[in-house]
């Protein structure tokens, strides 16, 4: 029996189709074997593709809409895989390699409205226990100190090194303020006086 999952927003459509995998004991109503999938975006070409293609949309978009949220927007993906996401201008270029040969890939603009439905559809596919494809998505990993520190603005970057070279040097100069011990002189040992010889009569 063919089963699909439909995840719909304003400007996104994802549609799945597949078969239950009824020797993993899924039941007759779990997606666990995809057999395609569709992704429909407003005004742009549908896309289509196999589970790599829809692994490799997860893996680069959920962890892009991170770092944009958390105001360290960075490009995901590379040259070698499907699907490759990165900051164009005021909106976001989605890139859609083909696995067929001679195919161009297909560049997708997106505003932050249409990246939004698209990061929703995806998140419900997600938690949909429906869903028993195994989708490889990786371990949410916390951003990188390098990555959040252009966020703070550069007065309070330079705020503790300059709080800390201050200090050193308003030590350094109370040290110098501060009078010099003289050093102590010892009194002279006492010499030990030499007992007087007796004098013998003659």
């Amino acid at each position: 029996m063919k089963l699909s999952a439909r995840y719909e927003q304003t400007s996104c459509r994802l549609v799945l189709e597949g078969f239950p995998d009824l020797s993993a004991g899924q039941g007759d109503q779990a997606l666990g074997i995809l057999t395609g999938w569709s992704l429909a975006l407003a005004g742009r070409p549908e896309l289509e593709g196999r589970r790599e293609h829809l692994v490799a949309l997860l893996q680069v978009v959920l962890p892009y809409a991170r770092h944009l949220l958390s105001g360290a927007p960075r490009p995901f993906g590379t040259a070698e895989t499907p699907v490759v996401i990165a900051p164009q201008g005021t909106g976001h270029e989605l890139l859609v390699r083909s696995s067929l040969p001679d195919t161009p890939p297909l560049s997708l603009q997106l505003d932050d409205a249409e990246l939004a439905d698209l990061v929703r559809c995806l998140d419900q596919l997600r938690l949909d226990d429906r869903v028993r494809v195994p989708l490889e998505l990786p371990t949410p990993q916390p951003l990188k100190r390098s990555e959040l520190r252009h966020r703070q603005p550069l007065r309070r970057r330079l705020a503790a090194p300059a709080t800390g070279l201050a200090a050193l040097a308003l030590g350094s100069f109370l040290a110098l303020l501060l009078p010099t011990p003289k050093p102590t002189t010892a009194p002279p040992a006492a010499t030990p006086a030499t007992p007087a010889r007796p004098v013998t009569p003659g």
